[in-house]
């Protein structure tokens, strides 16, 4: 077995994080690997990205579930027996239970499209424009139960145009994602990252100097 970090990647759409994450992991330096991708819905198109990239594909379609805990048992079961290490949210569109986040307490992780903890949730875009904020961005945190809330491993911050309307807003956050996310796997990967209450401590070598990320470790 690899001794990379093994990922297990949970979507419901498109998977353009994930493809991301693939990208990333086609550097043979990269110090994790994708083991498995689940989907909650059978057409997502992120399930061509895995295949075609040779990722063992699960759907695990909540509509097949009457509760949520049976739905996230099978997930839980379906990671497990890949071995997986670390969960990465991209894009999944289902609330997680308790159980399964308090299963994978430190070991899940997730990537929003604002600067937690504002505009939590859905339509974040645009709430953001509506508010007037100048700056938006994106953030990766670890999960817990309440819905986007959890100790922020890092941001990316964009600015907000006076012309911007949700999607101009949307694909400017979005290149920040792709570049962020794998940036965080990989400190995560190299055991960088270390929880202390509800903060978040990043040591080493920092992201790229064009890059308006916070941290940038020392």
């Amino acid at each position: 077995m690899s001794d990379k970090l093994r990922l297990g990647v949970l979507i419901s759409g498109r998977g353009s994080n994930l493809q991301a994450l693939i990208d990333a992991c086609r550097d043979l330096t990269f110090p994790a690997e994708i083991v498995i991708v689940i989907s909650n819905t059978p057409d997502a198109l992120g399930l061509e990205r895995a295949r075609h990239a040779d990722i063992p594909c699960v759907v695990v379609n909540h509509k097949d579930y009457d509760h949520r805990a049976p739905f996230d048992s099978e997930m839980t079961r379906a990671l497990d027996e890949a071995k997986v290490q670390l969960v990465c949210l991209a894009g999944f569109m289902r609330l997680l239970s308790e159980t399964f986040v308090e299963y994978w307490h430190d070991r899940l992780i997730n990537i929003h499209p604002s600067l937690l903890p504002a505009f939590k949730g859905l339509n974040v875009q645009s709430r953001a424009i509506e508010s007037g904020t100048r700056f938006s961005g994106c953030t990766v945190h670890y999960v817990r139960h309440e819905m986007d809330v959890g100790p922020i491993i890092a941001q990316a911050v964009v600015p907000v145009h006076n012309a911007d309307d949700p999607d101009t807003l949307s694909t400017r956050i979005l290149e920040q994602e792709h570049r962020i996310y794998p940036i965080v796997v990989r400190w995560i990967a190299e055991n960088r990252v270390r929880i202390e209450g509800a903060r978040v401590i990043v040591s080493g070598p920092g992201p790229p100097k064009e890059m308006l990320l916070n941290p940038t470790p020392k």
